[in-house]
């Protein structure tokens, strides 16, 4: 079954309706999402190529970020687009990560297991396990379901 983006946003929903989960949520999900983007960043695969005198490189990163974003498209375009934003700033934050002195596996690392740790406490708080053990999908609804708040706020249609 080919769910809409109203019935993914739905179904997350209803396990984060504590305002402690959501906030906890607002500060573990991009986080996650950064140091996962971080972990992929630093397996060892890349091409690089020039075009117009300007050097490009494609990693796993990059093709992860791009086969998520297909999954945002099919849902909503105008989503596509915010998380297309959101993924360039991600970019960005992995490549200050990388700047640091600890190894940027190592702070990626870190930044991933307390973010999972705090999602726990929060799914405790709200007494609801989290609903990618119901279906795998919802580790991409989650970004989504906080973008939505974003975009409602700003009266963006989904």
């Amino acid at each position: 079954m080919n769910k809409s983006i109203q019935q993914w946003l739905s179904e997350y929903g209803e396990s984060h309706q504590n305002p402690l989960n959501k906030s906890i949520h607002w500060v573990c999900v991009p986080l996650i999402m950064l140091s996962l983007i971080g972990l992929i960043y630093t397996i060892p695969y890349q091409i690089s190529f020039t075009v117009d005198n300007n050097h490009y490189s494609i990693n796993w990163a990059i093709i992860f970020l791009s086969l998520v974003s297909l999954f945002y498209f099919k849902l909503s375009k105008t989503l596509f687009v915010g998380m297309i934003i959101i993924s360039i700033g991600m970019v960005y934050g992995v490549q200050f990560l990388n700047t640091l002195k600890l190894a940027m596996w190592k702070s990626c690392l870190i930044i991933f297991i307390l973010s999972w740790i705090g999602q726990f406490i929060g799914h405790k708080i709200e007494g609801q396990k989290p609903s990618f053990f119901e279906d795998i999908q919802f580790l991409l609804i989650g970004p989504a379901w906080l973008l939505s708040f974003i975009y409602k706020k700003l009266n963006i249609p989904l």
